[in-house]
């Protein structure tokens, strides 16, 4: 079974930064895009950056510019640095991959960006 622990959430002020982590277990990392999803109350949980396996990324037009998604095949771990961070930015925010099925979802890690 695959596992996907995030971390690193917490309460910040708009405009400041959060660096998430999302460490992996179970599945061949190397092989797969993985991603960084978030859910705010009331909505459903949308995909706001990719990394796939060589490198590239992608971002959702509502992030680009202030979020940097990477990598870390050898431990493991999907890191998203958040920048700029907005009210509208809050929401739990989970990892797994993109491509094909999705694993179990994980706890998922709390950013609250307050005004």
């Amino acid at each position: 079974q695959a596992q996907l622990v995030e971390s690193g959430g917490g309460l910040v002020q708009a405009g400041g930064s959060l660096g998430l982590t999302c460490t992996v277990s179970g599945l061949i990392f190397n092989a797969n895009a993985m991603g960084w999803y978030r859910q705010a109350p009331g909505k459903q949980r949308e995909l706001v950056a990719t990394i796939f396996s060589g490198g590239i990324t992608n971002y959702a037009d509502s992030v680009k510019g202030r979020f940097t998604i990477s990598r870390d095949n050898a431990k493991k771990t999907v890191y998203l640095q958040m920048n700029s961070l907005k009210p509208e930015d809050t929401g739990a925010y989970y990892c797994n991959t993109v491509n094909g099925l999705r694993y179990t979802w994980g706890q998922g890690t709390q950013v609250t960006v307050s005004s």
